[in-house]
């Protein structure tokens, strides 16, 4: 069977499919997707954006790969998306991705997360309140067992008490917060804290809503490490880069 192709199911919808609103902030989202070696993961987080294009909320999916030596190039071409090259460094290749976006929003995607079944309805509703805020989706685990849980249930509590998610729960914000926040920093690490303050600079310290569906990220890294090492690891480094640590030197420990 054939793969399906994203922009040939945006040609393809009629006009009722290609408009995500009748009034208020236009829905139509850009999806931009740093990638680097994501050749087992991508395609299974670009499937979960087929039906959301077709139903007219996805307007472009951008993959702006790092370099990949793996099927990821392909993979991403395959399905229709947009592939662009940029050097290795999520920070990096998530601004370059934001700046060749064309949609009113902007949602920014790990290659190994897969969205929840519905997540476009909720990011519809979202933007009709168009109230400058960010969204970012409850974290899951592709595991199961009693560790995955907690450290996502501790990761959503963060999200939700300390109004600070990671990058691996996505990041959904008009173009217009986006480039008034500054956008993301070409930097090695901790890209999605930076932008998260500079945030909550700009338009409060709640200025980052927590959906309800969910991303369900690879628990590669947690399983490789173990979890409670990687979550203290992962504080550590955190705490490190709010009190000024060089987020290249925190990137040399944390092994990207």
């Amino acid at each position: 069977m054939q793969t399906p192709c994203i922009h040939e199911l945006i040609e393809s919808a009629g006009p009722d499919q290609m408009t995500p609103m009748d009034q208020g902030p236009t829905a139509w989202i850009s999806v931009v997707i740093p990638a680097l070696n994501a050749e087992a993961r991508i395609g299974a987080c670009l499937d979960a954006l087929v039906a959301p294009t077709v139903a007219g909320a996805v307007k472009e999916v951008i993959v702006v790969d790092g370099g990949s030596t793996d099927r990821t190039r392909d993979i991403a071409d395959a399905f229709g998306a947009r592939v662009m090259s940029a050097p290795p460094g999520r920070g990096g290749q998530l601004r370059a991705g934001a700046a060749a976006a064309k949609g009113a929003w902007l949602l920014f995607l790990h290659a190994d997360t897969v969205l929840d079944v519905g997540w476009a309805d909720e990011a519809r509703a979202f933007a009709e309140e168009d109230n400058h805020k960010a969204g970012a989706f409850r974290l899951a685990f592709d595991a199961e067992g009693w560790a995955p849980s907690c450290v996502a249930a501790a990761a959503n509590w963060r999200a939700r008490f300390f109004n600070l998610p990671y990058g691996d729960q996505g990041l959904l914000l008009s173009r217009k917060t986006y480039d008034a926040a500054g956008g993301y920093q070409d930097m090695p690490l901790f890209e999605d804290v930076d932008i998260i303050k500079r945030l909550q600079q700009r338009y409060g310290a709640r200025s980052v809503t927590l959906l309800r569906r969910r991303a369900i990220t690879s628990p590669e890294r947690y399983e490789r490490d173990g979890y409670a090492r990687r979550v203290l690891g992962n504080f550590v480094l955190m705490i490190r880069f709010l009190f000024g640590a060089s987020p290249e030197k925190l990137a040399a420990a944390y092994g990207e």
